[in-house]
């Protein structure tokens, strides 16, 4: 079995250490692209020509499924990448879990970039599943490029602004970047000090995106098989090695850890 996911930088980490926790016998391509990066800004149709790309190499590869591990590409590329790779490559996008978290219909924050804050698409989401919750949408300015840099000062300060836009009563947090999910420590430290320690339900993708591409491929989560699994890391379209800030996370220390070249 091989799995692959692409997205313009490290935010893939969390959802393809999720496949190798829950499959350590898959082989991952994990697809990225340093040389386009960041893809936020870009234009709608630029970013689709960019997240194409990526999604070629990594087809290239002959993977038996393929995650967009990145909301904005999920946003305004899925259905193109669908149209060109399946059915023969099963696409698995990425979706802000807002639908669990409003489900108990309690007061929700959704941590997300500015680009994706107000967006035609998030507020969708919002009506259509969060209709018996009260939400708050929390840009996060800088925070998805802090966190590509492994710059711990610049995620400390934007994660402190972001904490200060969220409400004080808040019960459940979306991260609707897969970026953010990487420093979930430092997300949970500040918003436990701004609720003065409420218990909050925190609302990930990486698990959940990674469980759907298994059943997408008839298959089910065995963390217990031996660690088998190969590692190959394509760098907008090169052969190439996990970037030296993938280590600053656990996620990257965790693919590290299968031999993986780290440059």
């Amino acid at each position: 079995m091989k799995i692959a996911l692409m997205d313009s930088g490290i935010g893939l980490l969390a959802a393809a250490a999720a496949v190798r926790r829950l499959r350590p016998d898959a082989d991952l391509v994990v697809s990225s692209d340093p040389d386009g990066m960041p893809w936020g800004p870009r234009t709608p149709a630029d970013l689709t020509e960019r997240a194409l790309a990526v999604a070629r190499a990594a087809a290239a590869h002959r993977p038996d499924a393929l995650i967009v591990a990145c909301n904005t590409a999920s946003v305004h590329a899925l259905d193109t990448l669908r149209a060109e790779l399946e059915p023969a490559i099963p696409v698995i996008g990425t979706v802000p879990a807002i639908k669990p978290a409003a489900a108990a219909g309690g007061r929700v924050a959704i941590w997300a970039t500015p680009a994706t804050t107000g967006s035609t698409y998030q507020r969708g989401l919002i009506r259509d599943f969060a209709a018996g919750a009260r939400v708050t949408e929390v840009p996060c300015p800088g925070l998805a490029d802090a966190v590509e840099a492994a710059d711990d000062a610049a995620v400390t300060a934007a994660v402190a602004a972001a904490a200060a836009l969220t409400p004080a009563d808040v019960t459940d947090v979306v991260l609707g970047c897969t970026h953010y999910e990487l420093v979930d420590g430092a997300i949970r430290a500040a918003l436990a000090a701004r609720t003065r320690g409420t218990e909050l339900v925190y609302h990930g993708s990486a698990e959940p995106v990674a469980v759907q591409a298994l059943r997408r491929l008839g298959l089910r989560p065995e963390p217990e098989l031996p660690r088998t699994g190969s590692l190959t890391v394509l760098r907008s379209g090169r052969v190439g090695t996990l970037p030296a800030a993938a280590l600053a996370y656990a996620e990257g220390r965790l693919l590290a850890g299968q031999g993986a070249p780290v440059g």
